[in-house]
């Protein structure tokens, strides 16, 4: 397995290979008077479209997480704390944080649209979310990952999750915007992390990445992406989730939970994605 999260960098290793790491960037210690809440420092903003952004950020030593799981990542606004749930970009193995977003929709996205480098945000140490590959049961041969908007987010850290990449023999990436604009990571996706190259290797065989551009006439995500015998991810708008579960309960899929796995799972967190 990969070497656990370390903040002075290094290199994970899997059956030989090596997946690089940048320096480590120590975020600072809990936030004063912030019910032991962490500050991370801005390390890079990408404004992806008119639409949506993303920023990294240092990663405490404290801080860990599941590939899946969102954040609640915060800043003061008008003297008062505001937080908001934030799906985790990054790969568990990485030493820095990344999250994606949509902009200009409440106080907190629209200071946070125009964070620059070095800023700081806050951020509670406990991760959850229901986009776990432990929620889902065993024996499918392909993991579908259906995302619209912004919920590709927590995507782009699953399918760098080395245990659940090995554990499928495909994983499929369906993500649908509005506009072609809004194809957070496209590149990455469409060249298969060519950039690096372990973990290229990796996945060059077993991953499959379908864009869709609705408002260039694309069709939206349905039905015909999944398959009886797969297992299912979704993570995008309120009627999106809606959609999903019926879809897969119409091929006799269960949903999956920290109780209990199943076939698919959604993530509820979010109203709108």
């Amino acid at each position: 397995m990969f070497k656990k999260f370390c903040p002075s960098g290094g290199i994970g290793r899997h059956k030989g290979l090596k997946i690089p790491r940048p320096h480590g960037h120590a975020g600072s210690s809990p936030a004063s008077g912030t019910n032991h809440m962490l500050k991370e420092k801005v390390l890079e903003v990408n404004h992806w479209s008119d639409r949506t952004f993303s920023f990294k950020t240092t990663r405490s030593e404290s801080f860990r997480f599941n590939s899946g799981e969102f954040a609640m990542i915060g800043q003061e606004v008008d003297g008062k704390r505001v937080l908001r749930a934030y799906s985790i970009v990054s790969p568990s193995w990485a030493d820095y944080l990344e999250f994606l977003s949509i902009k200009d929709v409440g106080l907190l996205t629209n200071q946070l649209s125009k964070v620059e480098e070095g800023a700081e945000v806050l951020l509670l140490p406990k991760c959850t979310g229901t986009l776990r590959d432990t929620f889902l049961t065993e024996g499918g041969k392909r993991l579908v990952l259906l995302a619209t908007g912004t919920g590709l987010a927590p995507f782009m850290s699953t399918i760098r999750d080395i245990d659940l990449v090995e554990a499928y023999e495909s994983i499929h990436v369906v993500h649908s915007v509005r506009s072609r604009d809004d194809l957070a990571y496209e590149q990455e996706l469409l060249s298969v992390f060519a950039d690096e190259p372990d973990l290229n290797e990796l996945l060059k065989d077993k991953l499959e990445y379908t864009s869709l551009v609705t408002g260039e006439g694309d069709q939206r995500i349905d039905a015909r992406f999944i398959q009886v015998d797969d297992r299912v991810m979704a993570c995008g708008n309120l009627q999106f989730n809606y959609d999903v579960v019926e879809w897969c309960k119409a091929l006799g899929m269960t949903e999956g939970s920290n109780r209990e796995p199943g076939q698919f799972v959604i993530e509820k967190a979010f109203v709108d994605q």
